[in-house]
């Protein structure tokens, strides 16, 4: 998928000729259908009765930004004495023309006020970079703003003015309870042209869009560049979402909008508010969904959880987890997948010690884990663990060719001197492997949940797979010092 820069902001090119694209100034999107509810019910005869209530909250942003002049042009290179020189001195010398002055640049965005006391919330890409904020309410009247703090994971951004009067507010509802269906009404800046209301129904929920903390509402009632940081509004007039991104060929409204979801906001606005910054849980670990050959290959009959591909340094491996382990349950919850665990993570609070219950080599361990901060996690890097060197050999096993991992090897890889594991030389193009994703320079650094440094490692993990009757063997490989599991079929 390609990037091209349009005046509005980024805009991703991909299958179908489908814009993925920002609704303020900047944007992206998605789309996918979903089934409506049983229970029918009856439009509303009006929505001007919500308007009214809740327009008084609804604000217009406008940003300005300085951005820098181009570096003036310099006339050609002439050959001194030339009948030219005089010409192109006094015409395109840029000592004559004086320094190029930046420009400013202005951008529009909506939010809304949830509190008396100004507090207002809008998206991150709405007022990233600006020099100068403000905000225009309903009533006609602008006030300056400032940046309390934002968040670029979920695009939210929490604002601050000063008011002599108590503001108009509206409050946050539970995006949960929404269904598929459920009216809602849209209100922003669409295009710049001021505020304006449109209508619709929740069309799908629990949409993914390219963020680790995505919980996008996705819904048919227009929305527009400009509407970026406007709220979507339930029937009782509480917001349940944050209007942020929009599906469309052409840049305009088709009807596939996406507006983030208000239990996700609410939660960081509240962070923002209470520190000016997020801070969310660290687990420490690496991972990945349990695929049903996955599950297989590890004798587990429901392919559900979260599979540990890496633990480096930090919360989890201090609490004895180790890569392998299938977490099945944090702080109380079942774990369905990799990102229901992300966010259980993310929502807990820094410091608190959860009781993780992980699946180990078929039997289920409760591990007491204090989970540290996110933010601080990200800010360093952790080194890849590896084990002892062993002698180079050569052998094809499970549609591959493969050697132990020598200091030699390592080096051409990029790895540690002293790191260990079969290094995938050749692979059968027509194979499951390659099929799998493996690829020449992969390095299997666990078969069957067990480190391997040698090819007989590795055949007696093939060989306890069969006698187990397993049809596939779980992998660990890692590429660039990044892990991953692959169940290989064993015969």
């Amino acid at each position: 998928m390609s990037q091209t820069l349009q005046p509005g902001g980024p805009v991703l090119r991909g299958r179908g000729a489908l814009h993925l694209l920002w609704v303020a100034a900047i944007g992206f999107a998605l789309v996918i259908g979903q089934t409506l509810p049983s229970v029918a019910r009856a439009a509303p005869e009006s929505f001007a009765d919500l308007a009214q209530q809740v327009s008084p909250a609804v604000v217009n942003i406008t940003t300005t930004t300085t951005v820098a002049a181009p570096v003036a042009p310099r006339g050609p290179m002439l050959p001194e004495g030339s009948p030219f020189e005089d010409f192109f001195r006094e015409f395109m010398d840029p000592g004559r023309q004086g320094p190029s002055t930046p420009r400013r640049s202005d951008a529009l965005g909506s939010g809304f006020v949830i509190s008396e006391d100004g507090f207002i919330v809008t998206n991150n890409h709405v007022i990233d970079g600006a020099d100068e904020i403000e905000i225009e309410f309903f009533s006609g009247k602008t006030l300056p703003a400032k940046v309390v703090g934002t968040d670029p994971k979920t695009d939210i951004a929490l604002l601050k003015v000063t008011s002599d009067a108590p503001l108009p507010f509206v409050t946050f509802g539970d995006s949960d309870v929404m269904r598929v269906g459920d009216w809602v009404m849209a209100m922003g800046n669409p295009l710049g042209q001021g505020f304006s209301v449109s209508a619709g129904i929740v069309s799908a929920r629990n949409r993914e869009l390219a963020g680790t903390y995505d919980d996008f509402i996705q819904t048919d009632a227009a929305i527009n560049r400009g509407n970026s940081g406007g709220p979507l509004f339930n029937m009782e007039g509480q917001v349940i979402g944050v209007n942020t991104a929009i599906l469309s060929p052409n840049g305009g409204s088709i009807g596939i909008g996406f507006s983030m979801a208000s239990n996700v906001v609410g939660k960081v606005v509240n962070q923002l508010k209470q520190f000016g910054e997020t801070r969310r849980g660290w687990l420490g670990v690496k991972i990945q969904d349990v695929t049903p050959d996955v599950a297989e290959a590890i004798g587990i009959k429901t392919a559900a959880g979260a599979l540990v591909t890496d633990v480096p340094e930090g919360p989890a491996m201090a609490a004895g987890m180790k890569a392998g382990d299938v977490i099945t349950s944090f702080d109380g919850g079942n774990v369905s997948d990799t990102r229901d665990l992300v966010r259980r993570v993310a929502d807990a609070e820094v410091g608190k010690a959860v009781r993780v219950v992980v699946l180990r080599e078929g039997r289920t361990e409760t591990l007491l884990v204090t989970l540290g901060r996110r933010e601080e996690a990200e800010a360093t890097t952790t080194p890849v663990a590896a084990g002892a060197p062993q002698a180079p050999a050569q052998e094809e096993m499970l549609g591959m060719t493969l050697s132990p991992l020598d200091s030699d090897l390592a080096g051409e890889l990029n790895l540690p001197a002293d790191a260990s594991g079969l290094v995938v030389r050749e692979i059968d193009e027509s194979g499951a492997a390659f099929d799998k994703g493996l690829r020449a320079g992969d390095v299997i650094a666990e078969a069957g949940q067990q480190k391997v440094a040698t090819l007989a490692d590795l055949q007696d993990r093939i060989d306890e797979a069969k006698e187990a009757g397993r049809k596939s063997l779980l992998l660990l490989i890692r590429r660039e010092g990044e892990p991953r599991f692959v169940a290989l079929p064993v015969e």
